[in-house]
């Protein structure tokens, strides 16, 4: 048996590299799972779910091992495993599912019935999600693999596209779902709000779909330069202009066919002393305001049942003063909820090993060790425009 270090987090603001267990074959019940297999963690992002746990802004508990964004090297099979063997690698679904229950049977592998007795869906590393332990780590166990992992055809064209194929795991089909459910399409004028890496990953879905024009908003100047870049428009919501005056600046008129909110709940008002200042609902409700008569708001961005740090007693309980009439008067279509990344990854990796999508410069993944991590964490907090991926055993630097 070998050592094993994870990013645990320590407190709000803090999280640290720890040795910890290395992983077995069982479940967080201590049930055998010979379902399962054992990963090499070859790459494992840091996400901005993670931050909303690291600033303090969930229940998550101190010492719990953070990491939903994994790809990995098979190294250890369990029994019950038919489609897998050592050396296999694979993309791992932020989602932890069964395959055998009725919503995973439907497709939606993000609301699994079996893997968290405390509600309808699990994942990797994340507070309220099952307690699985997370892959911001050098080793990982996956169970479920034969349902869950996604394999990669042929492993040197997979090591030589892993900064793209790295996005597999959650932001990419998060971004696709995003576009997917807004009803993106040929032609569309599409409006996403958050320059993050989601966002910027919904974007170019939105492209991949066929969208004529996107336009990205933030309220952060840096990501808004970084999103111009790689070839969209955008509006910088710290600006005293309405985002209706802006997007109608780009297209001649103040609505689009379709919005994408990759903010969620951490969002901020808009105007210039607004961007100051958490205003939950701001995000929801200009979507409203922009989008056209019958169009579709999709909301991959993260919102939460319970919220310590939030600013009034109804955010603390996930409750928001969203203008749930406007919507309702513009017979808007709205789809919440975590991403099914099984229903989309395979199609995508497709996308990515045929050049279709150039997802890590899109979204700036930047590499760093485990040891870099903490620092990481720090950058992304601050704004960077960057998607951190950590690199546990310098295979990636290596390829």
């Amino acid at each position: 048996m070998t050592g094993n270090r994870g990013v645990a987090y320590i407190a709000q603001g803090k999280v640290e590299v720890q040795k910890i267990p290395f992983p077995k074959l069982e479940d967080p019940r201590g049930r055998r799972a010979e379902h399962g297999v054992i990963l090499k963690v070859v790459s494992t992002n840091i996400c901005g779910s993670d931050q909303h746990m690291v600033r303090g802004r969930t229940t998550a508990q101190a010492g719990l091992i953070l990491g939903h964004e994994i790809t990995g090297e098979v190294i250890e099979v369990g029994r019950d495993v038919e489609t897998l063997q050592k050396g296999d690698l694979v993309s791992v679904p932020f989602n932890v599912a069964c395959g055998r229950c009725r919503s995973c049977k439907e497709q939606h592998s993000n609301v699994c019935l079996t893997v968290n007795p405390a509600r309808a869906g699990g994942a990797y590393g994340y507070v309220d999600m099952g307690d699985w332990i997370g892959g911001q780590a050098e080793y990982v166990m996956v169970p479920y693999a034969d349902f869950n992992l996604l394999k990669f055809p042929d492993r040197a064209q997979a090591m030589a596209k892993i900064r793209d194929l790295t996005c597999l795991s959650d932001i990419l089909p998060t971004g696709f779902h995003g576009a997917v459910t807004a009803g993106v399409g040929p032609g569309s004028t599409v409006y996403v709000a958050g320059a993050g890496p989601v966002g910027l990953a919904a974007a170019a879905s939105a492209q991949l779909l066929g969208a004529a024009v996107v336009i990205v908003g933030d309220v952060n100047p840096v990501r808004l330069v970084h999103a111009a870049k790689v070839g969209f428009q955008t509006v910088d919501l710290s600006k005293d202009a309405s985002l209706s005056e802006q997007i109608a600046q780009i297209l001649g008129t103040d609505e689009v066919d379709c919005a994408i909110d990759a903010v969620g709940f951490e969002a901020r008002g808009h105007g210039h002393d607004g961007a100051q200042h958490e205003a939950p609902a701001t995000v929801l409700n200009s979507l409203m305001n922009v989008t056209r008569p019958a169009g579709k708001i999709s909301f991959p961005g993260l919102y939460v049942t319970d919220d310590p740090g939030a600013a009034d007693k109804a955010a603390r309980q996930g409750a928001l003063s969203i203008r749930f009439g406007l919507g309702w008067a513009k017979s808007h279509s709205f789809y919440t909820g975590q991403t099914p990344v099984l229903k989309y990854n395979r199609a995508l990796m497709q996308a990515i090993l045929w050049d279709r999508i150039k997802i890590a410069d899109i979204v700036g993944v930047q590499i760093i060790s485990l040891d870099d991590a903490p620092k990481g964490y720090a950058e992304f907090d601050a704004g960077a425009p960057k998607k951190f991926v950590i690199d546990p055993h310098n295979m990636l630097t290596a390829a």
